[in-house]
């Protein structure tokens, strides 16, 4: 198979781990940079250019597509789509995804465990957002935000006025959300593939910070998933679309609670932690999987 790894970074982890695991299947793998891509949109025959060359022959693509470039990853996505190539993340699934607001109201519409949240426009009606989520302390999360950027703790109803103030100026999107203080700083990270969880851990921030994520020095260790927290993984990766999500849960007093659908995954710590070859499994569900055409939107989304 030819497979094309849409990256704008060939030596980060996740993209060199897809390229060896490809090679070591027998394949042709290629890694394009999206913002390097440019589009020929015509209704006969849709292509694709990247660096003065025609892009063709691909049996799959692989989006590892970073947030501060979504909108034009999504434009490329969209064209491979058209042209029929199989995309393992499809231009509708990330874009659903890459929306905090829209992934949450999706959930929601499922009966899926979240978090309480709030959102508006008005800044009068900070208080009413915080009353909302059942009072301080809460925590406010800007839309675009990736990686615990843009995740701010407020622990006073005074702190989360001013930080709401503050995104508000800035002309931010952000989500108000209940503080979940049973989970002790510490979230699930389930990894599903093609339907089914491949592997799962649990990281726990270091101390004094709230955040558990590994980028900002949070620690992680092999955890096995309850019943219920298995069906919500799953559940939450069927929802938004993707054959390959990292559904992050918080563990509650009520069950488990959705926190984050993500679309393009980082492969280093689920693979340094669980010692499982997750790359290897995405390649052989690409193998299964692509056909021509077989994308459901087909660019339509």
């Amino acid at each position: 198979m030819k497979i094309a790894i849409l990256s704008r970074n060939r030596h980060l982890y996740s993209t060199k781990r897809l390229v060896e695991a490809g090679l070591a299947r027998g394949h042709e793998v290629r890694v394009i940079d999206i913002l390097k891509c440019y589009m020929d949109i015509t209704s006969a025959s849709p292509a694709i250019w990247y660096m003065g060359e025609k892009l063709e022959g691909f049996d799959a693509v692989i989006p590892r597509i970073g947030a501060s470039v979504t909108h034009y990853g999504l434009a490329v996505i969209r064209q491979f789509e058209m042209m029929g190539v199989y995309c393992l993340t499809e231009s509708v699934a990330l874009g659903r995804s890459r929306d905090k607001l829209r992934a949450l109201q999706l959930l929601s519409r499922k009966g899926i465990g979240l978090p309480k949240t709030s959102f508006a426009y008005n800044v009068h009606d900070t208080k009413e957002l915080i009353k909302l989520v059942g009072g301080a302390p809460l925590v406010l999360k800007l839309c675009e935000g990736t990686q615990g950027r843009g995740i701010v703790l407020a622990e006073t109803s005074k702190a989360a006025e001013s930080v709401i103030e503050a995104f508000r100026e800035l002309r931010a999107e952000f989500l108000v959300q209940e503080f979940i203080k049973e989970a002790n700083g510490s979230d699930v990270r389930c990894f599903v593939v093609g339907g089914k969880i491949v592997a799962a851990m649990q990281r726990t921030a270091q101390e004094g910070e709230f955040r558990s994520n590994l980028h900002r020095g949070g620690t992680a260790k092999v955890t096995k998933l309850t019943p219920e927290e298995r069906s919500t993984a799953l559940k939450a990766a069927q929802t938004m679309g993707l054959q390959v999500a990292g559904v992050d849960l918080l563990r509650s007093s009520r069950g488990p609670l959705v926190m984050e659908v993500n679309s393009s995954p980082g492969l280093e710590g689920i693979e340094t932690t669980t010692k499982k070859n997750i790359a290897d499994m995405i390649i052989a569900f690409i193998e299964e999987n692509a056909r021509p055409n077989n994308t459901k939107t087909k660019g339509k989304g």
